[in-house]
C-alpha cells in the first residue's frame, strides 16, 4: 500500500545539513555503499545499500545526537542532557555526550534488550530503567529534565537532529550521483526528513520513498489529515520505527518534500532481514531492513538506480533468532508439522527416515507420550523442519501422508 504526499512548510535547510556535515567530520563514519546483485535483478535496475548499520553505535542516530548536543550553549552543557530510548537513540546520545564531555542520563524501558542497555552504559551514559513501554520512559525523562535543568534530547523532533540525519543524504549523492530513487525507513521522521532536505535541494528529480511497518504507520493517516495524528497502539517487530505519532518538525518536511510513504508487513520485514543476512552478509535490525522489505514487496515500483538506507544493525540476538525463523517460514523454508504415531520402539526413527528421504532438515523434535487426548498406544510428535521452499514443503507433507501418517498441522 502506498500514499502520496504534498504540502508547504520547511524548517531545516541545505545549509543546515552542510554545516552538520562539517561538524561530524571525524566523528561519524562515511558509511559504505554496497551493491546488491539479487535486489538489482528483482528491480531490473542497480540497487545499492547505504550501510548505516555499520555506523558508530550501530545506527545513524549518532549523527543527529552529536549535532544537537554540540550546538548547546556552555551553560546547557553544564546542566547535562537526558534522553529516552529503547536502544539506538540511547547509544547515539551516550557516545555523542561522551565525545563532547557532557554528562548524559538515559532512561530506558525495563524490558530493553540487555545488549543495548550494556552498550549505552559502555558509551558513558548513566542508564535508568523505568516503565514498561517507551511512552512511560519518555515521560520520566521529561520529568527529570524539568526537575534538574538537563536538556532533553528528542530522538527526531528538532531541527538540529534532522540536519544531522540529513548528512546521510549528502553522502548518498556523493557515493551514487546517478541515483533515481532513495528508500528510507520511517518512525518519527527525522532521518527521512533530513535526507529529503539535502537531496531535494540538490537533486529535485530524485524520488524519495518512506517506509513504515503496517502496525505502526502513523504517517499515512497524518498526511491524509494534513497534521500529525497518533496510532493508538503501534505494534511491530521493528522497534526502531515503532513510533505512534510523527514529530511536528519532521512532519512538515516530509509532507513538503517526500514523494511517497509505503507500508510493509511483518512477513516482508522478516524476509528482508533474512535476505540482508544471507545475500548481503549484513546484520540489520528489522527497522533497518524496511526499505529492502518495500523493494521485495513491489520491485517494479522503484526506478533505478535505487539506494536503500539500512538505518541500523542493533538487533537483539533473541529477536534475531525469532525473526529469522519467521522469515524462513514466510519464504516457505520452515515447516512445523504435528502428527500422531504408534508408541513403540523405533517409531520415531522410522518417521525421521521418511524425512531423510525427502531431504528435510530436522531442527527440533517434541515427543509427547502422556496426554489425555492420546490413546494408550499413541504418541504425538511436533517437528520443526528446514525446507527449500513452498514446493518442498508440499513434497514433505505428501511423503508423510504416503507413509501412513496423519498430519495435523
Amino acid at each position: 500500500m502506498s500514499y502520496s504526499t504534498a504540502g508547504p512548510s520547511r524548517t531545516v535547510t541545505l545549509d543546515d545539513v552542510r554545516g552538520a556535515q562539517k561538524m561530524l567530520s571525524g566523528v561519524a563514519r562515511v558509511t559504505a555503499m554496497e551493491g546488491s546483485r539479487h535486489l538489482s535483478q528483482m528491480v531490473g535496475a542497480p540497487v545499492h545499500l547505504k550501510c548505516e548499520n555499520l555506523q558508530r553505535t550501530g545506527s545513524f542516530k549518532l549523527r543527529g545526537a552529536y549535532v544537537r548536543i554540540a550546538g548547546l550553549l556552555p551553560e546547557e552543557r553544564a546542566a547535562g542532557v537526558v534522553a529516552a530510548s529503547a536502544g539506538n537513540h540511547a547509544q547515539g546520545v551516550a557516545l555523542a555526550s561522551s565525545l563532547l564531555g557532557v554528562h548524559a542520563t538515559v532512561f530506558m524501558p525495563k524490558g530493553a534488550p540487555l545488549p543495548k542497555v550494556s552498550a549505552t552504559r559502555e558509551y558513558g551514559a548513566e542508564v535508568r530503567l523505568y516503565g514498561q513501554v517507551v511512552d512511560e520512559t519518555l515521560a520520566a525523562a521529561e520529568e527529570y529534565a524539568a526537575a534538574t535543568g538537563a536538556v532533553f534530547i528528542h530522538p527526531f523532533d528538532h531541527p538540529d537532529i534532522i540536519a544531522g540525519q540529513g548528512t546521510v543524504g549528502l553522502e548518498i549523492l556523493e557515493q551514487c550521483p546517478e541515483v533515481r530513487t532513495i528508500v528510507v525507513g520511517v518512525g518519527g521522521g527525522g532521518l527521512l526528513a533530513g535526507i529529503a532536505v539535502a537531496v531535494k535541494a540538490l537533486r529535485p528529480d530524485v524520488r524519495i520513498v518512506g517506509v513504515q511497518a503496517e502496525g505502526s504507520a502513523a504517517y499515512p493517516p497524518s498526511l491524509a489529515a494534513g497534521h500529525p495524528v497518533s496510532v493508538p497502539h503501534p505494534a511491530t517487530m521493528a522497534d526502531g520505527i515503532k513510533v505512534g505519532r510523527p514529530g511536528d518538525v519532521p512532519f512538515g518536511l516530509v509532507r513538503d518534500l517526500v514523494d511517497e510513504v509505503r507500508t510493509v508487513s511483518e512477513d516482508q520485514l522478516s524476509a528482508a532481514l533474512l535476505l540482508c543476512l544471507e545475500r548481503a552478509k549484513l546484520v540489520v535490525e528489522p527497522a533497518g531492513a524496511s526499505p529492502v522489505a518495500a523493494l521485495l514487496g513491489d520491485p517494479p515500483a522503484f526506478e533505478g538506480p535505487v539506494v536503500a538506507v539500512l538505518s541500523g544493525g542493533n538487533v537483539d540476538p533473541v529477536l534475531l533468532q525469532r525473526v529469522l525463523r519467521h522469515g524462513m517460514a514466510a519464504q516457505g523454508r520452515y515447516l512445523a508439522v504435528r502428527l500422531r504415531l504408534t508408541d513403540r520402539p523405533g517409531a520415531l526413527a522410522t518417521l525421521l527416515g521418511v524425512l531423510s528421504v525427502v531431504d528435510a532438515n530436522v531442527l527440533d523434535v517434541s515427543h509427547v507420550r502422556t496426554d489425555p487426548r492420546l490413546g494408550l498406544t499413541e504418541a504425538e510428535v511436533e517437528l520443526h523442519l528446514e525446507t527449500k521452499g513452498p514446493e518442498h514443503c508440499a513434497e514433505v507433507n505428501q511423503a508423510l501422508r504416503d507413509a501412513g501418517y496423519t498430519v495435523m498441522g
